[in-house]
């Protein structure tokens, strides 16, 4: 199809607008209508290579850590199970081939922030691509963990590691015909700026083609 450029950008403009407004009305999650035994909270990638070093260190992930260990705080208050993921990748790592060298293990980059550590009580799982649902372990804890019915995930990045893990998670669901929550609470999650890879435009048409694929969006986590 051939785009025009005039045309496409106006028509975009207006589906922007809507998407914004729908994004700006979201519900709070309120965790006192969740059993505790039956919701996991997952966070992906709130490590130093994309909030404190490297070539993916992003202010935009950095400011995601109060919000962040504030959830986990008041997850764990309530009895909720924390999955914490965190990229690691060998130096033959063919994700370099798209991306620039990060997350190497035994370094630095691969260990979750240290707000995060210092909190403690959570599974970690490290992950060599950018879609954690794949991973052999995380495999293992949904089989043993087959009780759990509700996932709250957050961390970053929205486009990528965030939209490719509840999409996938949400259509293993869909595919056994099992009902389950995937929620996504907005003031938890975000991605980067590097040109051309627009922050607010990523950020905001992931969380779009989440809700699209039946994942829910939240405006927040509240106790």
């Amino acid at each position: 199809m051939q785009l025009q450029k005039d045309n496409l950008i106006q028509y975009c403009a207006n589906s922007l607008g809507s998407i914004l407004a729908t994004l700006e009305d979201l519900p709070a999650l309120k965790l006192d209508e969740l059993a505790p035994q039956k919701t996991a909270l997952v966070v992906l990638d709130v490590i130093n290579a994309f909030a404190r070093e490297g070539p993916f260190q992003s202010p935009r992930v950095e400011a995601l850590i109060p919000a962040i260990t504030s959830l986990i705080r008041l997850c764990q208050s309530h009895g909720i199970m924390v999955l914490a993921f965190a990229d690691c990748h060998t130096a033959d790592s063919t994700e370099y081939d798209v991306f620039p060298v990060h997350a190497l293990a035994e370094t630095s980059e691969c260990e979750l922030v240290d707000e995060i550590k210092e909190i403690g009580d959570y599974t970690l799982i490290y992950k060599n691509s950018t879609n954690g649902f794949l991973e052999e372990a995380f495999q293992e804890w949904l089989i043993e963990n087959r009780h759990v019915e509700n996932f709250i995930i957050a961390g970053d990045c929205t486009d990528i590691c965030i939209q490719q893990f509840a999409t996938s998670l949400k259509a293993d669901f869909n595919r056994k015909n099992q009902r389950r929550l995937v929620a996504v609470p907005v003031d938890a999650v975000d991605t980067y700026d590097l040109e051309p890879h627009n922050g607010d435009l990523t950020h905001m048409m992931a969380l779009y083609f989440m809700q699209e694929s039946g994942v829910k969006l939240y405006q927040s986590v509240e106790g």
